[in-house]
């Protein structure tokens, strides 16, 4: 059984021959990425706007999919995880008289800082591919919000296109830590959206902010992992895709920064209820709450 499921996550012949190509992998493109990315907001944009325009009813009934959609991302999510990590395990056994070269370089080194030249080709960009697919169907809760609730924010847009950006640019120029990323973003997705799946199934929920919690372990970990990239790159001479790693540093760290203070804020909101009437709470806090929720 095991042997198997490592066969088909890391050692298949279209896994271990992947290679990211303008001609062979389907939307690897820069015109399909901003086609797919102007089609999200205008989709998003124009579902509201419709819904805006029609009388205040009751939220449009989905039924089980928000449950379903949440079961197959945590699924796929612990699927994407296994890959890259058995991938990860694999090439590191290939190719380990590098690490014991001039260079002094180690596995742990090599998953935060590519060695420049290094080609999206192989195992672990596989997985990567697989990962910037699956940020499409992450941008269905979008949809889902505006059919029950009707709201709409920037930060979802925004919040859900870079996702998409970013994850493009780790192939295109085959940017250092992403396997690390992959490996972490998975873990906590495949957490978040298994208990989304629980509570939309009925069961009890935790007392705390779950997800919000999930969103700032993953980014403040990413930090972490940032910092040591930085380091590799000017102590080893550099690492591979290292301006597509600076932007992607900046989004993380301004992320991390809103979720932070969001975080505060409702603590500190929490503690000022003393028993008296509060007063409503303005839309535009109430679409950053469930933006931040969304991971």
């Amino acid at each position: 059984m095991i042997h198997t499921l490592t066969y088909y996550l890391s050692e298949h012949p279209s896994i271990v021959n992947f290679r990211w190509s303008h001609t062979q992998s389907y939307g690897s493109t820069w015109s399909f990425l901003f086609t797919s990315i102007s089609l999200y907001l205008l989709l998003s944009l124009s579902l509201h706007l419709l819904l805006s325009l029609l009388p205040r009813t009751k939220p449009v009934p989905l039924g089980p999919i928000p449950a379903l959609h949440s079961l197959s991302m945590s699924l796929l999510s612990a699927t994407i995880f296994a890959g890259t990590l058995l991938s990860a395990a694999a090439e590191i056994r290939d190719t380990r008289w590098l690490f014991t070269r001039r260079t002094k370089t180690t596995p742990f080194q090599w998953l935060l800082c590519f060695p420049l030249g290094t080609r999206p080709s192989g195992r672990v960009f596989f997985w990567s591919y697989a990962f910037y697919l699956s940020r499409f169907l992450h941008t269905f809760r979008t949809y889902f919000t505006i059919l029950r609730r009707r709201d709409l924010s920037f930060f979802r847009l925004f919040n859900h296109s870079i996702l998409i950006l970013m994850s493009f640019l780790w192939l295109e120029f085959s940017q250092s830590f992403q396997v690390l990323a992959i490996l972490l973003a998975t873990s906590v997705y495949a957490v978040v959206y298994g208990y989304r799946f629980w509570t939309a199934i009925g069961l009890p929920g935790a007392c705390f902010p779950f997800v919000v919690s999930c969103q700032i372990l993953l980014l403040s970990c990413n930090i972490m992992c940032h910092v040591g990239v930085l380091l590799m790159h000017f102590l080893k001479g550099g690492c591979n895709g290292i301006g597509a790693w600076g932007l992607n540093s900046v989004l993380n760290a301004a992320i991390l920064f809103l979720s932070l203070n969001f975080y505060v804020k409702m603590h500190l909101r929490k503690r000022g209820k003393k028993g008296g009437e509060v007063g409503a709470i303005k839309t535009a806090e109430i679409d950053v709450v469930r933006d931040k929720k969304d991971i």
